[in-house]
């Protein structure tokens, strides 16, 4: 009999925490087929720090670390440098890497670390009860602000890559959601990349992944993928903004 679907090897056979209508299982299982398609599982490195991910080291077969609030870039430049032959990601929220941890994105991002960075990016701080985040939308109502993000008091909301994307050190920074089919394809392509990127030593790779967070956002799963669509995606406009192999080749 043929199979035409299966769990990535890579992927724990274990129940979830994750809320129902949460997409982080999604992108874990996107992370898990790049691993196995590549055949690292035993060579992987993956970094989790507090935050929704914070229990992603039951989902993962391969090695996990957990990392302090905010510090998986930091622990996983100690992990890469220690051991250069590995594969080392590090999967975080925005609250996480756009808050406590924006010192060590940005600085193993300009020091081109030969990491891989999942940022997962659904607007608020989800495990903590959602307060307002780094990435907030204006006008998003959160526990921390109960009339809607103020951008005269609270400032706007920061794009991740757009920034990153300046940064010499910065091989890949890409932006996908994971929607529809159609995105999530997208979403695996960049994941592969980012590894690929890795093993070719060309520096520091993000990709940031539009999510859901149905709980926080008071929205039902579908009603929150509408609002992925309708809301969120206009603000982060999805697509490639750095990536070096693409100017190698005008080059």
């Amino acid at each position: 009999m043929a199979v035409v679907f299966e769990k990535p090897k890579a992927l724990a056979d274990v129940s979830t925490h994750y809320c129902p209508g949460c997409t982080h299982g999604i992108i874990h299982r996107l992370v898990a087929e790049v691993i196995d398609e590549m055949g690292i599982e035993g060579d992987t490195i993956g970094v989790c720090p507090v935050g929704c991910s914070v229990m992603a080291y039951n989902y993962f077969n391969c090695d996990m670390i957990e990392a302090p609030h905010g510090r998986a870039p930091a622990v996983a430049t100690g992990a890469k440098r220690a051991m250069p032959d590995k594969y080392v990601f590090t999967y975080q929220g925005d609250g996480d890497l756009a808050a406590i941890g924006t010192a060590e994105t940005v600085h193993s991002a300009t020091r081109g670390e030969n990491i891989v960075i999942i940022f997962v990016n659904n607007t608020t701080y989800g495990m903590t009860g959602g307060q307002m985040a780094p990435t907030t939308l204006p006008g998003q109502v959160t526990q921390t602000t109960p009339y809607g993000r103020n951008t005269e008091t609270q400032g706007y909301p920061i794009r991740v890559c757009e920034m990153l994307a300046t940064l010499d050190g910065v091989a890949l920074a890409q932006r996908v959601a994971v929607d529809s089919v159609p995105h999530i394809r997208e979403a695996k392509k960049a994941i592969r990349k980012a590894f690929e990127n890795q093993k070719n030593k060309r520096g520091f790779s993000i990709v940031e992944v539009l999510s859901t967070c149905p709980t926080n956002w008071g929205l039902t799963p579908i009603e929150s993928l509408t609002r992925l669509r309708e809301d969120c995606i206009p603000y982060y406009p999805l697509g490639v903004y750095k990536d070096i192999t693409a100017e190698e080749v005008v080059k």
